[in-house]
C-alpha cells in the first residue's frame, strides 16, 4: 500500500491552494535578478532556507532560479534538512513512498533509499518526517521548476559531519542528481548582530570551513558541513547568492533570523 506524507504546514508556511502557491512562487523568482553574462557551470548542490515564505522565500528563489538552466537534466533530487520536532541521532529516512504538496505529489526514490540501508547512522523515522518544515517548504519550489522528479528525503539529527557525508557520498549520482541542503542561519539577535554573526558564518560556508560552523550559526549545521566536507575533498566551489534576515524581508529588526542563499558547482 502505497504511504503518502502529507503536508504539515502548507496554510501556515506557504499557500495550501495550489494557484495561490505558484502566483507565490513565480513572483519570488521573478523578482531575482541573474546577470546575463553570470555563468557558474553545472550546479551539483543548493543551500537554501526554510522559513515561511514571507520571510525567507525571497532568498531562496536567488538559489532556485540559477537551477532553471539545469532543469530538463535533473530528475531527482537529495535533500537534508534539520529536525526541528523530533530528538534522534542520526539521519531518518521516511517509510512513506510518496510526498504530497499542494502541488501535487512527489515519488520517493525507495531503491536509492535502500542503498541507505546497511549504514549505522541511517534509521527509518515517519515521525522525523510527520511535522517536519525544513524539507517540505523546499518542495513547492522543486516541483514549480523541475516538474517531475524523484526525491530522497532525509531530516538530519544529531550526526557527524563525517557521518552525514557518508550518506551524501552513496546519493552522488550524476548531473541528474541535485542535492539540496536546507539551514536558516542565525536566530533571534538584533538586526545589526545577526548581519554580523551571518556574515562572518557566510564566510566560513564559501570557504569550505565547516569546522567553524556549529547550531548556533545554522541550524541546519550537521547537514551543512557534511555537504562542506565533501565539496572540500571534490574540490568544489561554493558561492554566495543571497544573504539576508527576517529585518529585511518580512519581520522585525529587533529580533531577526539569517538567511543564506548558496550554489555548489
Amino acid at each position: 500500500m502505497n504511504k503518502v506524507r502529507q503536508p504539515a504546514v502548507a496554510g501556515m508556511f506557504y499557500p495550501a491552494d495550489k494557484y495561490s502557491l505558484e502566483k507565490n512562487i513565480h513572483k519570488y523568482l521573478d523578482r531575482v535578478v541573474i546577470a546575463p553574462n553570470q555563468s557558474h557551470g553545472a550546479i551539483k548542490a543548493i543551500i537554501v532556507p526554510h522559513a515561511g515564505y514571507i520571510y525567507s522565500a525571497p532568498i531562496a528563489a536567488s538559489a532556485y532560479k540559477r537551477i532553471i538552466p539545469y532543469k530538463d537534466k535533473i530528475n531527482r533530487v537529495v535533500m537534508l534538512g534539520p529536525s526541528h520536532r523530533v530528538a534522534f541521532t542520526g539521519l531518518a529516512v521516511p517509510k512513506s513512498d510518496t510526498f504530497h504538496t499542494p502541488l501535487g505529489n512527489i515519488p520517493v526514490d525507495r531503491k536509492a533509499i535502500m542503498q541507505l540501508s546497511d549504514l549505522r547512522q541511517v534509521i527509518v523515522s515517519e515521525q522525523a518526517h510527520l511535522d517536519e518544515h525544513s524539507l517540505e517548504v523546499q518542495l513547492p519550489f522543486l516541483q514549480q521548476i523541475l516538474g517531475e522528479f524523484s526525491l530522497i528525503p532525509i531530516v538530519v539529527g544529531d550526526a557527524q559531519a563525517d557521518e552525514v557525508a557518508e550518506v551524501i557520498t552513496r546519493l552522488w549520482g550524476d548531473e541528474h542528481t541535485l542535492i539540496v541542503i536546507s539551514t536558516d542561519l542565525s536566530h533571534y539577535h538584533e538586526y545589526y548582530v545577526a548581519k554580523q554573526r551571518d556574515r562572518a558564518t557566510s564566510d566560513a560556508i564559501e570557504n569550505l570551513k565547516a569546522n567553524l560552523i556549529d547550531y548556533d550559526d545554522a541550524c541546519g549545521s550537521n547537514g551543512l558541513k557534511g555537504m562542506l566536507t565533501i565539496a572540500q575533498e571534490k574540490g568544489l566551489k561554493v558561492e554566495l547568492v543571497d544573504l539576508r534576515n527576517s529585518g529585511d524581508t518580512a519581520g522585525e529588526k529587533d529580533r531577526v533570523v539569517g538567511y543564506g542563499a548558496y550554489i555548489i558547482h
